[in-house]
C-alpha cells in the first residue's frame, strides 16, 4: 500500500471491535491487517481475506504490524501494551490507559526511553462537536470561562451489555468508564485539573444481568457507583461533575461551559459530533454555533488514523498517552478524594493538545 499506511493489529475482538474495524476501514493512511483474541473463535470470526486470525503473541511478532490497537477489557490494557512495546510496536488502546496510575506511569516511561508511542481513546473530542466547542472558547466568543458542569447518568450497563461485570470492577464504575470521555473533552476545553473535590456512593450492592445468554445472573459491585464533586482546572475554572450507574432517567445537560461573556452547551463527549449552542449578553436565547472545527464524519478510530499520520510526519499526536495519563490521574484521584473524604490535588499536568481545524482530514492535519 506504500509508505504512506501504517499497518495495524488490532487486540481483543470482543463488542466494541466492529465499530473500530467499520471505521478503520474508512480512514485514510491506517489499514487493518489481523485481529488476535484469547479467544481463538473470536478473532477468526472478526478476520476477513484481507484480514487474518492470529494469536496475541504472534500478532506482537509479526513484521508487517506497525501499531497494535488494545482493545481488551481494562484489567488487561497494561500487560498488552507492554507485550506489543516489548515486540517494538506503537500502541493505541482503549480508555482507560490502565488500571491506575502505578500501571500506567511505566507504560509512559517505558515509551520514551524506546521511541515509541502510545495513543489512548477517547478520540470522540476530535470531531466536531468537541472541537467547536474548543474554537469558540479559543475566540474568546463567551469571554473567559471561569465555570462548567458535567453531568453522566444512567441506570446501568448490565441493561444492555451480556457480560457488564468489568463495569462494576476495579478500573471500572461511572469514574473510569465515563470518566474519560467527559474529562478528556474538558481538558480539551478548559486545560488541565489541579485540584479535585469528591463525595461517592453506592446504591446497590449487586446488580443482574438483562440481556444475552446470561440474563438473571447476579454479580457484585465492587467500586462507588454514584460520585459528585468539583475539578479546579489549572485555569482558576470550576467544574461541577456527576457520574452514575444509578439514576433512572435524567435531563441534565451533558457539558456546559460558563465564561464572563457568555455560555457554551456542549454536545454529549460520547459522540463524535452534535450541536453546539451558545448565549451571550445580546443573544440571550440559545443558538447554534456552525461547525468551527473538528474531523467531519469521524467514528472510533480517527484518533488511531491522527496518531499514523503524526508519527509518519514527527508530530505530536492528539489522544495521547500523556493526556490519557492525566485524564486517569484526575478521576482516579476523583474517587480517592471521595473515600478518604478530602481534597485532593493532582499531580500530574498536560498541555492542551492541538486543535482540529475546520474541514481537516486525519492523514494532513
Amino acid at each position: 500500500m506504500g509508505e504512506q499506511v501504517t499497518r495495524v493489529g488490532i487486540v481483543g475482538t470482543g463488542v466494541i471491535s466492529g465499530t473500530y474495524l467499520d471505521h478503520l476501514a474508512k480512514l485514510p493512511g491506517v489499514e487493518v491487517a489481523a485481529v488476535a483474541d484469547l479467544d481463538t473463535a473470536r478473532a477468526e470470526a472478526a478476520a476477513t481475506d484481507s484480514i487474518r486470525a492470529l494469536t496475541p503473541e504472534q500478532l506482537y511478532a509479526a513484521d508487517d504490524i506497525d501499531l497494535v490497537v488494545n482493545l481488551t477489557i481494562p484489567a488487561a490494557h497494561a500487560a498488552v501494551h507492554q507485550a506489543a512495546m516489548d515486540a517494538g510496536k506503537h500502541v493505541y488502546g482503549e480508555k482507560p490507559l490502565a488500571l491506575d496510575r502505578a500501571e500506567a506511569e511505566p507504560l509512559l516511561k517505558y515509551a520514551a526511553a524506546n521511541d515509541l508511542r502510545i495513543g489512548c481513546a477517547p478520540d470522540t473530542v476530535l470531531g466536531t462537536g468537541t472541537q467547536t466547542a474548543r474554537a469558540v472558547i479559543d475566540r474568546g466568543d463567551i469571554g473567559v470561562p471561569h465555570a462548567a458542569t458535567a453531568f453522566m447518568v444512567t441506570p446501568g450497563h448490565e441493561l444492555w451489555h451480556p457480560a457488564p461485570e468489568f463495569y462494576y470492577q476495579r478500573g471500572g464504575g461511572p469514574v473510569l468508564d465515563m470518566g474519560p470521555y467527559y474529562v478528556t473533552s474538558l481538558v480539551t476545553l478548559l486545560g488541565p485539573v489541579r485540584r479535585v473535590t469528591a463525595r461517592a456512593g453506592t446504591a446497590k450492592q449487586q446488580r443482574e444481568i438483562h440481556t444475552g445468554p446470561r440474563a438473571g445472573t447476579v454479580f457484585d459491585v465492587e467500586v462507588p457507583t454514584h460520585v459528585t464533586g468539583v475539578l479546579e482546572h489549572e485555569s482558576g475554572a470550576l467544574t461541577t461533575v456527576l457520574m452514575s450507574f444509578d439514576v433512572w432517567a435524567g435531563r441534565l445537560p451533558r457539558i456546559e461551559v460558563h465564561g464572563t461573556d457568555g455560555s457554551l452547551s456542549v454536545p454529549d463527549p460520547n459522540g463524535f459530533d452534535g450541536t453546539v449552542e451558545m448565549v451571550t449578553p445580546a443573544q440571550r436565547e440559545w443558538t447554534e454555533v456552525p461547525v468551527a472545527g473538528g474531523y467531519p464524519g469521524a467514528g472510533r478510530g480517527v484518533g488511531v488514523a491522527d496518531m499514523a499520520r503524526a508519527l509518519r510526519n514527527g508530530e505530536p499526536h492528539r489522544a495521547s498517552g500523556e493526556l490519557a495519563y492525566h485524564v486517569l490521574d484526575v478521576l482516579e484521584s476523583f474517587v480517592e478524594s471521595a473515600v478518604r473524604d478530602e481534597p485532593l490535588d493532582v499531580v500530574s499536568t498536560v498541555t492542551r493538545p492541538a486543535a482540529v481545524p475546520l474541514g481537516a482530514s486525519p492523514d494532513s492535519a
